[in-house]
């Protein structure tokens, strides 16, 4: 997948929220994998639950999270795990941990119901929350829970860059022209990864996902839970698989949405990504110019992509004002527009900011590229951008050079005039990263485990549709289920439609297992 400062692959329901909190600102965010840590055998660790306090910055900031529907409290916890699984005896690092009890009598529950948001990097502490609502029906059987990963938040969270000089990294030319340019562009990302590794060092050998899968096999059995019950968003499905081929045995319920392909190179990806957003920006200038009352960025299809593409180019050499005191460049209104296709609900938005755009106002593209790169309303950014970094680039061994991103520049640039060069030159992020990388694809070949529900969605911009029934053959026969929503954004129950809602309550619920290939429209 595309790696920091391009789109992680989130779940489109945190994205939403965290957006439209910005806006109204703006108006007015297997086997059992224990082991003994430092002679402890960290299996058998009891967790002290307390009510949570507000999330760290590196979470993502914010209020302490309100009481659930019924007044109870959120809790938190901090669980122990070994830094280093391979030397599982050493030392140990802590992992931030939030639940909500379940709501519904005792006889009746299930277990936990673990999730990730995707990413890499989003907080779970910080955005599980977020639902509480909306997954009241799953907390009637179960207890809700979620974490921050390894290098995410207040697990041993990577530290890169300090806010001020985030501000620069994203502002700067992500699409060189020249060879000045494109030695800028090397210098940043090697400032980058550098300061990761000054800061972070000890940490980053040790963010790759299989750790984090084993991770969550630890959760589960501190937990007491015999099953891992699970839901994975976007990346969030890559983990899921990783924890299915290690702990296939394990799987209790799992729901994957929003799919990573992980068939899939970082270069594949990347580029399918690129055919993704640009899929994305069709539907929404085709939604745009079929409303009655008219389409105030363009009169065509053509026309809307023909005006982002001149205002993209014009702020390549001269920005316009954003969030004082930024000026909003090329690279961060590419962000925003990209940030306001991860759910149809924040189209009316992208229009707004593209509007306002051409008028010479940059501050609502300028609000959901800081969405996207982890910036809130005080200039304080999450360690988003440098988890998301760290463990894309634990996890693929390739190290693409300047020779290798010109060569392919075609292909991308015929994939998407607007998203093709921006997401090429991403592929550059892990040049000169201190840790090699773990393989060109996740395994996620899981002979043996329970059923896994499969959803993927064919309007979506960041995991493109066609990764769904990837992952359902690469999981293996009778493994994977696969589910389609024909529908727009990153992901599908987030969307609120009845039928995808259903099918995932009823299998995590009851166990009812949909028929594979189901259809919701």
């Amino acid at each position: 997948m595309p790696t920091s400062p391009r789109p992680p692959a989130v779940a489109v329901t945190v994205v939403a929220v965290t957006v439209v909190a910005l806006v109204m600102s703006l108006s007015a965010a297997g086997c059992g994998g224990g082991a003994p840590g430092n002679g402890e055998d960290l299996r058998a660790q009891k967790l002290s639950w307390q009510t949570c306090e507000a999330p760290s910055e590196a979470e993502g900031g914010g209020a302490a999270p309100s009481p659930l529907p019924g007044g109870e409290d959120w809790q938190c916890a901090t669980m122990k795990a070994p830094l280093d699984w391979d030397a599982p005896d050493g030392d140990t690092i802590s992992l931030a941990l939030i639940r909500a009890r379940s709501s519904g009598a005792r006889d009746r529950r299930i277990g936990s119901l673990l999730f990730n948001f995707g990413g890499p990097g989003l907080s779970g502490v910080k955005t599980l929350p977020a639902f509480g609502e909306s997954y009241a029906k799953l907390r009637t059987r179960y207890d809700l829970v979620s974490f921050d990963p390894r290098g995410v938040g207040r697990s041993a969270g990577v530290e890169c860059l300090d806010d001020d000089r985030l501000d620069e990294y994203f502002q700067q030319d992500g699409t060189p022209d020249d060879a000045g340019e494109r030695t800028e562009l090397l210098d940043n990302t090697k400032t980058f990864n550098s300061a990761c590794e000054k800061n972070s060092g000890k940490t980053i050998p040790h963010v790759r996902t299989t750790d984090a899968a084993r991770d969550m096999d630890l959760i589960r059995q501190v937990l007491g839970d015999d099953k891992l019950h699970y839901v994975g968003f976007s990346y969030g499905t890559e983990l899921g698989g990783v924890y299915a081929h290690l702990f296939p045995k394990n799987i209790g319920r799992a729901v994957f949405d929003a799919v990573v392909d992980p068939t899939q190179t970082a270069e594949q990806g990347a580029l399918a990504q690129t055919k993704g957003f640009q899929l994305a920006l069709d539907n929404f200038a085709r939604d745009c110019v079929s409303k009655p009352e008219g389409c105030p960025v363009g009169d065509t299809v053509q026309d809307v992509q023909g005006r982002i593409t001149k205002l993209l180019g014009d702020l390549d050499t001269k920005p316009i004002s954003g969030v004082f005191p930024r000026d909003l460049t090329q690279s961060e209104a590419t962000t925003g527009i990209a940030q306001a296709l991860y759910s149809q609900n924040l189209w009316p938005y992208l229009t707004q900011g593209l509007e306002q755009a051409y008028g010479g106002d940059g501050q609502l593209l300028m609000l959901l590229s800081d969405s996207m790169n982890g910036r809130d309303e005080n200039g304080e950014y999450s360690n988003l951008a440098a988890a998301h970094t760290s463990i894309n680039c634990a996890d693929n061994k390739a190290r693409h050079t300047v020779e290798d991103v010109e060569a392919r520049l075609p292909a991308f640039r015929a994939a998407s005039p607007v998203f093709g060069e921006w997401l090429a030159w991403s592929m550059i992020t892990c040049t000169d990263w201190a840790v090699a990388g773990a393989a060109d694809r996740p395994d996620v070949r899981a002979p043996g485990a329970a059923p896994i529900l499969v959803i993927g969605n064919t309007g979506d911009p960041a995991t493109p549709y066609a990764g769904a029934r990837k992952m359902v053959e690469a999981l293996g026969a009778g493994v994977g289920v696969e589910l389609t929503y024909r529908g727009q954004g990153h992901g599908s129950y987030s969307s609120g439609n009845a039928c995808v809602r259903t099918a995932v309550n009823d299998y995590l619920l009851a166990g009812k297992v949909p028929k594979s290939e189901t259809i919701c429209s």
